[in-house]
């Protein structure tokens, strides 16, 4: 398989097919009329857009940007956008995840996964569109009466009309209690919602003939805070009897953000009922909007796993690809030969490259596992898919904190493996540096991920079922490496999950105790450290797979042999590399986490203590 420029395709299929068993998921009735040999050619099919139209439209979008005229109050989108979304949409991208019923192809959300990593890898600014549109899209298909269905979904999934999110508004920021937009209920049963959302990503393009905005308010005489929240779905414009496009609604574009990344994607202020003409439909009901609005933010906040994913794996790829062909420096292993050899020769950039390819992989392997518990919860019964759907709850904050710490991390790293050039606007990791960093921001920041993880998933949750889900699967797959990995592999991984245990029971007690802001303090490191252990067991398994797999082919996993078939076997090279990149974390990056969970136990109140606010009275004014 060739080397693509964005990510690792030989090791998408590994995660896919030999980890996952993803094409096994037609022993599902719902998943019945798909094989192997389909989902080829549907990743082989997106590989191909994404590289030959997305990709280069994606730089051009970088310095072009989405455009706002303030005379019609619209947003135009670079046209290289345009080409490229008119192939995806032909192609059937735009609703693979859909029912056939809607007009989709019905495929599982962990080919749906593997598909997207190819467009979020060749840009995020336009894979955002499509997801964002795909999750207000499910949000009519599971909450919306038959009419609102039959008005928007086929259109939606067909890729005809596009759709966002509306939840931020000024001043409010992840505060979504403290809105403001209100909706009053008219005699035909709509609602006029009057209001401003800002930072809403697609909130104007000229990609699809109508926008769809799923918009958090407040019915008027409802309670404050989030109990007292509905959702409402405010078309760009009506629809007439037909089907066809009607007069604007009141949604009116006040502006466009001016960003240090993703500038192809448009984000936007909205305005609602300026002329108090501005016509809503109620999904659900009254008084239910955040707890319906949370199936698309768990739906989003996977595309930004996905995202960060993409970006991380495509400045892996590039970092690779240069350090084979950047000649500079001699060969450290050879004295007195003073020919310029490739960067990849020196150990320092050996090291950059092996820690991005067990970042990237890990990255990979999770975020799909999480899209695989998704189809098990909903495809399979009993304690088998209640066990998935725990497993998905747990794994969404690791995905999209993880993910998007990680990427700006990575792109970093590869920055530096180019040297001044990763700088330099010339190259292409200087572009995914900016683009990634919004990722561990927008979508609920990644601050509020952690205390998602530490309250909800875990010290709240009835017997912390998601966190048993999770150590469960974690031993089944030790047991299963007995035998097959070198032991010391396996009891890092095991004593990092005593050691967890352990710091869990700590964290119980301070819940006991009543101490919320001890927990609070330090829930971004309880997530950064079960990230790692998420990512060592993804190591572990991983490992479990490739050893025998290069055994098959070169009778060992080391030695002359083992050398000797991996130059000559590509097969033989890319197991081989797997279990490098398995080793280099358990042996190495794991070791972090006992300086994490010190951290986690070590009491220190330097963080909360009361007189927090007045150790900055120094800091001039905004």
């Amino acid at each position: 398989m060739a080397l693509n420029p964005l990510l690792d395709s030989r090791d998408l299929r590994f995660v896919l097919f030999e980890a996952l068993g993803a094409d096994k998921l037609n022993q599902y009735q719902q998943f019945a009329d798909f094989d192997k040999d389909t989902y080829e050619a549907t990743l082989e099919l997106a590989e191909q857009i994404a590289v030959e139209l997305v990709y280069p439209a994606n730089a051009e979008a970088d310095k072009i940007g989405a455009k706002y005229d303030p005379e019609t109050k619209t947003v135009k989108i670079p046209e290289g956008f345009h080409t490229a979304m008119a192939s995806y949409r032909e192609s059937g991208f735009s609703g693979l995840s859909n029912s056939a019923e809607y007009g989709g192809m019905g495929m599982p959300e962990t080919i749906y996964r593997g598909v997207m990593e190819y467009f979020c890898a060749a840009g995020v600014s336009f894979s955002s569109y499509d997801t964002l549109k795909v999750g207000a899209c499910n949000l009519i298909i599971n909450h919306g009466t038959d009419e609102l269905k039959k008005i928007y979904v086929e259109k939606m999934v067909s890729g005809q009309w596009g759709g966002t999110m509306c939840l931020t508004e000024p001043g409010a920021g992840s505060d979504v209690g403290a809105l403001k937009t209100r909706a009053v209920k008219q005699a035909d049963g709509t609602y006029r919602i009057t209001g401003q959302k800002i930072f809403i990503t697609a909130g104007d393009n000229d990609l699809y003939e109508n926008i769809i905005h799923p918009v958090l308010a407040r019915i008027d005489g409802d309670p404050p805070g989030t109990p007292g929240i509905s959702i409402f779905i405010v078309p760009k414009y009506h629809v007439n009897p037909d089907g066809s496009i009607g007069k604007p609604n009141d949604v009116v574009t006040t502006g466009i953000e001016h960003k240090m990344g993703i500038k192809g994607s448009a984000t936007c202020s909205l305005s609602f009922g300026d002329n108090d003409q501005c016509v809503g439909y109620l999904l659900g009901s009254e008084r239910q909007g955040m707890k319906i609005m949370f199936q698309m933010m768990n739906e989003a906040r996977l595309d930004v796993s996905q995202q960060a994913l993409g970006t991380a794996s495509s400045a892996y790829m590039h970092a690779v690809t240069y350090s084979k062909n950047r000649l500079q420096g001699s060969d450290p292993a050879k004295k007195g030969d003073f020919a310029s050899v490739p960067i990849i020769k020196h150990p320092d950039v050996k090291r950059m490259l092996i820690w991005m390819k067990a970042q990237v992989e890990a990255m990979r392997m999770l975020t799909l596992l999480a899209a695989y518990s998704a189809d098990t919860a909903h495809a399979d019964t009993g304690d088998k898919a209640k066990e998935a759907g725990a497993l998905l709850d747990f794994l969404i904050p690791l995905c999209k904190a993880g993910n998007s710490d990680l990427a700006w991390l990575v792109t970093a790293e590869a920055m530096h493996v180019y040297g001044g050039y990763g700088y330099c606007s010339e190259y292409p990791v200087e572009q995914l540096a900016r683009d990634c960093k919004i990722l561990a921001i927008y979508e609920g920041t990644n601050g509020i991920q952690s205390m998602d993880l530490a309250m909800r998933k875990l010290l709240m949750n009835p017997e912390m079922f998601n966190f048993q889900v999770f150590k469960k699967r974690i031993a089944e797959t030790a047991t299963k490496a007995k035998g097959v990995v070198d032991d010391k592999y396996i009891a890092a991984v095991t004593t990092a999950v005593e050691k967890m245990d352990a710091t869990v029971l700590k964290l119980v007690e301070l819940r006991d105790q009543r101490k919320i802001l001890d927990i609070l303090a330090i829930a971004t490191p309880l997530q950064q450290a079960m990230r790692m252990l998420a990512h060592a067991w993804m190591h572990l398994w991983s490992m479990s797979i490739a050893v025998p797999a290069l055994k098959a082919i070169a009778g060992d996993i080391a030695g002359e042999k083992v050398i000797a078939s991996v130059k000559d076997n590509a097969e033989a090279a890319f197991y081989f590399g797997k279990i490098q990149s398995d080793k280099f974390y358990l042996g190495t990056e794991l070791k972090h986490l006992y300086g994490y969970l010190d951290y986690i136990v070590s009491g220190e109140a330097a963080a909360v203590n009361e007189c927090f606010e007045e150790m900055f009275t120094g800091a001039l004014p905004q």
